[in-house]
């Protein structure tokens, strides 16, 4: 009798003891009792009750879903390949184990077709060139439809777009005549700034007189530096219109005589 009761008590011993568990700090546990859902527990240690209690561990860490690439059509009716990656986490992990079958393919999918969708609302130019606007469109449907099953979404990005070829060759040759025009305008405007200074610069002669006469000086002092053979001597402009006037003056003398 004595070794009965002995059995039993090691028994309930040991039965006592497979009730508790142990969850590290990113993991919880869903609790049901006889099916029905009794609470969340962890993490830490606790104890539930053998036989009666079942579990579901989950980690409350951030996940990563790679999506694939796909094809899909932007509004201008370009095919293109686009895939993503998404960063998620679960808040409410009763829900999570509660209302869907699989949140890791639930979530995976709900990002897949929200990328679709975007994608198809928006210009080949505005996927290249505004993906953090398109990026948080993604964001806030795919957070509208895994909120419902405990889910938080930190982040969703498009990691690559891949761009037929015929169409690369037209972007690179609209990018080929986009800087030909910037450098003619940049010329043009270079050219447009010079002549300003060739005509600021013809008025403050005009004004200033003298200011010819040095920089004749200054032509002649540059032939001399470059060590050229021939010698150019120039005449202060005056001295030129007087010789005019006096050959102009003998030239009439002369007819009239």
């Amino acid at each position: 009798m004595g070794q009965v009761i002995l059995l039993a008590v090691f028994l309930i011993g040991v039965l006592i003891i497979s009730g508790f568990k142990i969850d590290k700090e990113y993991q919880r546990s869903v609790i049901f009792r006889l099916g029905r859902f009794a609470g969340v527990k962890g993490p830490g240690l606790y104890w539930i009750i053998p036989f009666v209690d079942t579990r579901r561990r989950i980690d409350m860490r951030t996940m990563t879903v790679d999506i694939e690439s796909q094809e899909t059509v932007t509004k201008d009716s370009v095919t293109i390949r686009v895939n993503a990656v998404l960063y998620f986490r679960i808040t409410q992990p009763e829900k999570a184990v509660i209302e869907v079958v699989d949140f890791g393919n639930a979530t995976y999918q709900a990002a897949l077709t929200a990328l679709r969708n975007v994608i198809g609302q928006h210009n080949l130019d505005e996927t290249l060139k505004d993906r953090e606007t398109i990026n948080l469109a993604i964001k806030e449907i795919v957070e509208e439809i895994t909120g419902q099953w405990g889910l938080a979404v930190d982040y969703i990005e498009m990691k690559d777009v891949e761009i037929p070829e015929s169409m690369q060759r037209a972007m690179a040759k609209e990018a080929e005549a986009i800087r030909e025009k910037r450098s003619r305008i940049i010329k043009a405007e270079g050219e447009f700034d010079a002549s300003m200074k060739l005509k600021d610069a013809a008025q403050f002669i005009e004004e200033n007189p003298a200011a010819l006469e040095l920089r004749r000086m200054q032509m002649i002092s540059e032939v001399g530096a470059e060590q050229n053979t021939t010698t150019i001597i120039l005449m202060p402009s005056d001295f030129v219109t007087m010789a005019k006037s006096i050959g102009e003056g003998l030239n009439i003398t002369l007819k009239n005589e």
